[in-house]
């Protein structure tokens, strides 16, 4: 026996088998660096048409988490695959660098109480560290972006410039101070944004207190009675017993129904509807005397139970008639929002708003029976009181969802301080107010998902204006005068903001803290004040287009600043989503984005929140390490982000198993252009045969589809088809057919070339279709396939050089979709046949296919090469209807069976098929004819179809 293997086309490649990512992937990133890649794709972008995604800063503060990683791949993935599809992509990621935590994490390790330009040196250290280690992880995932040099809000010049944005808000008039209720926190010593609030559990005592009535004669002429026959009083009910020595008036709803009940010792005011409930809870027994409806109780006044004040009725639609309270509610204007606009309205200015609690939630000294307590104690002393003066009419404990903040996790309040807002409803010079040129914004931003356009439109609706100040240290100033005895601004207050700006732009936001006001203002300096308030850390992040579409990076369009898209988890239509587009819109009179991308929370495989204390936290670096960076990446690709996304050990080997399934593929592609030079052998479409034909066709086809779903977001697509093209297309059917050809024809043979030819043209659109996903892999796929390369595929566009098959094919697709459904019949039917060990395998069969006339025309065309598509020895057709068929298995196409027997015929050692003519060749009694005019001294042997 003869040993023929070195006149084979056995596949050879330097491209590994295993995948090594952790190992791998971290010289990967150290190469892109040494290259510099990010400067190279700038350079090769130039005078194309640009797309931008601005970068959502994360916070400055701990590791980077697997909500992180989503996110930043997700970018990744849409920056990338814009730039293979011939934009201009940059990335220049950012931090948020200011606001409480990081101040917090600096009292805590250094104390409260150092001065405060050391404090804010100490955040900047901090900050500046975080940055640096959370950069270091971002890298690691393969993100490409402008690492050396990305936007920090606390950078100086882009704290000057969230300056200028501030006084271009100021120039318009949307900045006003006032006094409102704000959410505040007493561990913060600050008022908290909406996004800064959650929602949990908190022990309350719930209250019903009588407001004795202090106008007998006009309520009685309200019920339409001559008199009152005993005392009345107007019962409220409560969970906030603190916020009593604060009222200041009552509200009814103006078309709700209210009696006058008689309970022996007075006459009670209730909704008529919740007598018998109140009743109840009050432990008493009562009758009705009167009712009226209630716009006629309007300006009758109560008596405080124990202040000598009066508290009016004021009519308001947000009173509610629910089961457990009255349908009275008692009104504090400083510590509810609904209670402060609707005193408001009725004609209470700022200084008759009592306030007595102070930001410590302490009660002032001078609060009459209270003062100095902190108030949560102060409830039951309240309670007490309230009993004393017989106002207390029921009490008990309750548990409800309650306000807390979402750094302390504490309870928060509403509490009305003098604060910086901006105006929601204020008119600009267009006529329109910033809520109406908001609105305006959503409805010309593309949504994806589509349901986060109402979110957001409800949101921006319904809002109240926004306090963009605070009270802390470690913050862009509000670097503001205001005159001492009218409280107006600086008239210059525009310019002088500019003047600050040019020095925080040099020296940081400690120039305007340590700023004397007399070296801006002059002689002016002794009639004003000098602020000391800090910006909200969402004005931080929602001026970040400032920076980044203009200023620092000036990355914006020439229509005027505004970014293709911004992304960002759910969360952020709350957030930074809703922050930036009121800046953008009060700046610039639109959005500062024309599209947003959500995605959603990461949970485990059970549906469950991640938690430490739970168990089920996947961390990103142990990905990495254990599994790389790729499979991370394959599997956010592979989810779907409009919801929640399911993570764990066992789904990211499962991703790992669909990795290995692309990477293989790779590699046989690879393996079998050995040889090959497309400047030299790359053979012409229409010289192909007709099944390398197809899969060029099938892959052209397929990179319409993939180009379609990167540009539209839909990245499970892609991870889907690429999946399935591998799976079905090449690993089920073309790369099993071809293996023959490729093997055993001759090395320049056009069977061999043309082959060739397809897999190259497939492997350098493939290594194009995984490289935003599967980036460092599609650079390893990239550098091994023939030909000059250059530095990196991230360098290339998606691949030109695909064919595709006109409607007139001889073998067009329809033929070869016909042909693909009936090997994998025949597959079947030859697994059976392997099971019951009729055959060892497929090449050891000879088939009888039973077809219906069409199929069996069609079939027929491939001639003997039908074998090589089926992968056996001997194919014959036949009749379906002929005497045979009952023998033949049946199978899921109607119109076939399918017969297996072993071939009786000796195996060529050559090309293993069973043939009739081996050992009937003396040179070569191994072999069958065809394989000896394969020999490189032979004829070589012509294929037409496969």
């Amino acid at each position: 026996m003869s040993d023929y293997k070195h006149t084979l086309n056995l596949p050879e490649t330097d491209f590994p088998m295993r995948g090594n990512l952790p190992k791998r992937e971290p010289a990967r990133v150290q190469h892109w660096q040494q290259i510099d890649l990010y400067q190279r794709l700038r350079e090769a972008g130039q005078g194309r048409e640009t797309f931008v995604l601005h970068d959502g800063p994360p916070y400055a503060n701990g590791s980077i988490h697997i909500g992180h990683a989503v996110n930043k791949i997700l970018k990744d993935i849409i920056v990338k695959s814009k730039g293979l599809a011939g934009f201009d992509a940059p990335y220049v990621p950012g931090w948020d660098c200011h606001g409480l935590p990081i101040e917090h994490k600096v009292e805590t390790t250094h104390g409260k109480h150092l001065p405060a330009s050391q404090a804010r040196a100490l955040c900047r250290e901090y900050a500046a560290e975080q940055i640096d280690g959370q950069r270091t992880d971002f890298v690691r995932l393969g993100v490409v972006g402008d690492w050396a040099r990305p936007y920090r809000t606390m950078d100086f010049v882009n704290e000057a410039g969230e300056i200028r944005a501030l006084a271009e808000m100021v120039k318009h008039g949307y900045v006003f101070k006032g006094l409102k209720p704000v959410n505040w926190c007493f561990d913060c010593g600050s008022a908290l944004a909406e996004a800064e609030v959650e929602y949990a559990d908190k022990q309350s005592d719930a209250i019903d207190v009588a407001f004795p009535c202090a106008e007998d004669d006009k309520l009685a002429a309200a019920f339409g009675l001559a008199e009152l026959p005993k005392p009345a009083a107007a019962v409220i009910w409560t969970t906030t017993p603190w916020t009593i020595p604060a009222n200041q008036a009552l509200n009814v709803h103006p078309e709700f129904t209210y009696a006058l009940v008689d309970v022996g010792d007075r006459l009670l005011l209730l909704a008529e509807e919740l007598v018998e409930s109140c009743l109840e809870r009050f432990g008493r027994e009562g009758h009705i005397i009167a009712t009226v409806g209630g716009e006629r109780l309007s300006e009758i006044e109560f008596a405080h139970p124990f202040y000598a004040r009066r508290s009016p009725v004021y009519l308001a639609d947000y009173v509610e008639s629910e089961v457990g309270s009255t349908g009275i509610v008692h009104s504090s204007p400083a510590y509810g929002v609904d209670d402060f606009n609707t005193c408001r309205a009725h004609g209470m200015s700022f200084d008759e708003i009592e306030s007595p609690v102070m930001g410590n939630g302490v009660y002032a000294e001078d609060l009459k029976f209270f003062g100095g307590q902190m108030i949560w104690k102060a409830n039951l002393q309240i309670v007490a009181k309230l009993d004393e003066v017989d106002a207390l009419l029921a009490h008990k404990t309750i548990t409800h969802s309650y306000m807390h903040c979402w750094r302390h996790k504490s309870p928060v309040i509403y509490r009305a301080t003098a604060q910086w807002f901006v105006g929601m409803d204020i008119e600009g010079a267009d006529g329109k107010t910033l809520r109406q040129r908001a609105l305006d914004g959503v409805e010309a931003t593309q949504f994806v998902p589509a349901w986060g356009k109402a979110r957001l439109h409800s949101m921006i609706a319904n809002r109240p204006d926004w306090c963009i100040s605070r009270q802390r240290n470690w913050g862009v100033p509000i670097p503001f005068f205001l005159h001492k005895v009218s409280g107006e601004l600086h008239p210059r207050t525009v310019e002088l903001m500019e003047d600050v700006a040019k020095r925080v732009e040099l020296e940081g936001i400690d120039a305007w803290f340590r700023l004397a006001a007399e070296e801006l203002i002059g002689d002016d300096a002794a009639h004003y004040d000098k602020v000391s308030d800090t910006l909200d850390v969402w004005f931080d992040s929602g001026t970040t287009h400032w920076h980044v579409l203009r200023g620092s990076h000036a990355l914006g369009h020439s229509q005027g600043p505004r970014a293709d898209l911004y992304l960002e988890g759910s969360d952020q239509h709350r957030g930074w989503f809703h922050s930036s587009l009121l800046t953008g819109c009060a700046i610039d009179g639109h959005p500062p984005y024309k599209g947003l991308l959500t995605h959603g929370f990461t949970v485990d495989a059970q549906g469950r929140k991640m938690s430490k204390s739970v168990g089920n936290v996947v961390a990103p670096q142990e990905v990495m390490d254990k599994l790389g960076a790729d499979i991370l990446r394959l599997w956010v690709a592979s989810t779907d982000y409009s919801g929640e996304m399911a993570v764990s050990d066992e789904i990211l080997k499962r991703t790992a198993d669909v990795y290995r399934r692309i990477r293989n593929t790779s590699r046989f592609l690879l393996a079998n252009l050995n040889g090959f030079d497309a400047t030299r052998d790359a053979v012409a479409f229409e010289d192909m045969l007709a099944l390398d034909q197809w899969v060029v066709d099938r892959a052209a086809q397929l990179q319409a589809r993939i180009e379609a779903a990167y540009a539209e977001y839909r990245f499970l697509d892609v991870y889907q088809q690429v999946h399935t093209f591998c799976a079905r297309e090449l690993g089920g059917f073309y790369l099993d057919v071809i293996k023959d050809r490729q093997y055993t024809t001759q090395a320049d043979s056009l069977a061999r070339r043309s082959c060739q030819t397809a897999l190259y043209q497939v492997v350098e659109a493939l290594a194009r279709w995984v490289a935003p996903i599967l980036s460092f892999t599609a650079e390893e796929i990239y550098e091994h396939i023939p030909g000059e390369r250059k530095a990196s595929v991230l360098l290339e566009t998606f691949y030109t050089g695909l064919s595709t098959l006109g409607d007139d094919a001889a073998f067009g697709r329809d033929f070869w979709e016909q042909v693909l459904e009936v090997k994998q019949a025949v597959n079947k039917c030859l697994e059976d046949a392997r099971n019951a060990k009729v055959i060892k395998n497929s090449l050891a069969a000879e088939v009888t296919l039973y077809a219906s006339d069409e199929l069996r025309e069609t079939l027929g065309r491939l001639g003997d090469e039908l074998r090589f598509v089926l992968l056996t020895s001997e194919v014959h057709l036949a009749s379906l209807d002929s005497a045979e068929a009952s023998s033949g298995e049946a199978t899921e196409l109607d119109a076939l069976r399918v017969a297996v027997i072993a071939s009786p015929n000796t195996k060529c050692e050559r090309c293993w098929h069973h043939r009739e003519d081996v050992g009937s060749h003396a040179e070569h009694p191994d072999l069958c004819g065809r394989c000896i005019s394969n020999l490189p001294d032979g004829p070589g042997e012509v294929r037409h179809y496969a």
